[in-house]
């Protein structure tokens, strides 16, 4: 800095100079600290943009924002708001075993008008930095006790698609002003939002990759992986597995009658039917034809052969009327087995097997007995 003469012409004093001097590494020891800060809130978002990035499912993903977020940027508060037209997102992560109760930060929306931007058609909506309005920002962060006085809320885009919003809260209200920069934070957001497409999309794949097209449940490939998991589960936990085998009745007739259109329309009406009487825990998947199967987590022989029994009559309950206006009735068959009865020294894909071919038994003895109903494999 250029030291000035006094407007008398005087040169400073030694004094004067000293005290000039003190200021000017006063002011160098504050540019330093800040760059030093700056430096360090650099480095580590970077390290969060790397983690963020490498999240290989979308549990990973959410519980690396919500756990890291908050700590490196000082925040009160960190949630995410997602468009979610019709459920679709949260259904399939609830199929692939999401627990949302562990993120109660995350909010599904609905619609994009239920975010809190100024949507303008044709224009990117903004970022909004500034005072905490509960009536505009309390959907946004919907957990009790938050005392925010100031937010970021931070437009999610994907190739000018609004997604949702990255909401960033702070007990300082001075912590976002209108007159701040954006340009941080709406970096960070496209960071975030291309990491959640990729690990929605990815989802979506492995759960194509583990459903049936037609009748929309598990395939085979699912249950013979999560049979494996929860055979080992309930191995060290000590709870009861039980597995069951159902197969439509005299199938082939209703193909042979109404077509195999009608035959679809059977299927889907009765995996619909099997459906209603599960639990979330349990898993039902179609194992081709008229096959369906079912494992229930939790349930002894005696519990999974009353759940087969309203199986059956819940199919049996009503014809199944086709698009067409033709009407069907049907019957299943059902066999039961449990993880009890097989050998506990045996290897989990030992077992697993052993349990379907159980199941298979049984159903073959439903069958030979006259169809339509429920034998429990005993051994």
């Amino acid at each position: 800095m250029e030291i000035t003469q006094k407007i008398t012409g005087q040169q400073p004093t030694q004094a004067e100079l000293a005290a000039e001097n003190q200021s000017l590494r006063a002011r160098l020891a504050y540019l330093i600290e800040q760059a030093e800060r700056n430096h360090s809130i650099m480095t580590r978002h970077q390290a969060f943009d790397l983690e963020i990035v490498g999240a290989a499912s979308f549990p990973e993903l959410i519980g690396t924002i919500f756990r890291s977020l908050p700590v490196i940027s000082d925040l009160d508060a960190v949630t995410l708001s997602l468009v979610d037209v019709d459920d679709d997102i949260r259904t399939v992560m609830e199929k692939l075993g999401v627990d949302f109760s562990g993120f109660p930060n995350l909010v599904f929306v609905p619609q994009v008008e239920s975010l809190a931007f100024e949507l303008d058609p044709g224009q990117a909506p903004k970022p909004y930095l500034g005072m905490f309005d509960p009536r505009k920002h309390g959907p946004q962060f919907p957990q009790p006790g938050m005392r925010l006085q100031s937010v970021g809320v931070v437009p999610l885009l994907r190739n000018k698609r609004l997604i949702g919003s990255l909401n960033l809260g702070s007990a300082d209200p001075a912590r976002f002003s209108p007159s701040l920069g954006t340009d941080f934070v709406e970096h960070m957001a496209s960071i975030i939002a291309i990491c959640l497409e990729n690990v929605i999309s990815n989802e979506m794949l492995k759960y194509m990759g583990l459903t049936d097209a037609l009748t929309g449940v598990f395939n085979r490939r699912y249950v013979d992986r999560r049979l494996l998991e929860e055979i080992a589960r309930a191995r060290r936990q000590a709870y009861p597995v039980s597995f069951m085998y159902i197969d439509i009745d005299h199938f082939k007739r209703v193909n042979d009658t109404v077509g195999h259109g009608g035959g679809d329309e059977v299927l889907r009406e009765v995996a619909n039917r099997i459906k209603a009487e599960l639990r979330l825990s349990d898993a039902l998947a179609r194992f081709g034809g008229e096959e369906f199967v079912v494992l229930l987590i939790d349930a002894d022989l005696e519990s999974a052969t009353y759940v087969g029994e309203r199986i059956r009559a819940g199919i049996a309950a009503s014809m199944i009327e086709l698009s067409h206006g033709v009407k069907v009735s049907i019957t299943a068959s059902v066999g039961v087995s449990s993880l009890a009865l097989v050998p506990g020294d045996a290897s989990p894909e030992e077992q697993a097997t052993l349990l379907i071919e159980q199941a298979d038994e049984a159903l073959y003895q439903a069958k030979e007995g006259g169809r339509n109903r429920v034998i429990r494999y005993a051994a």
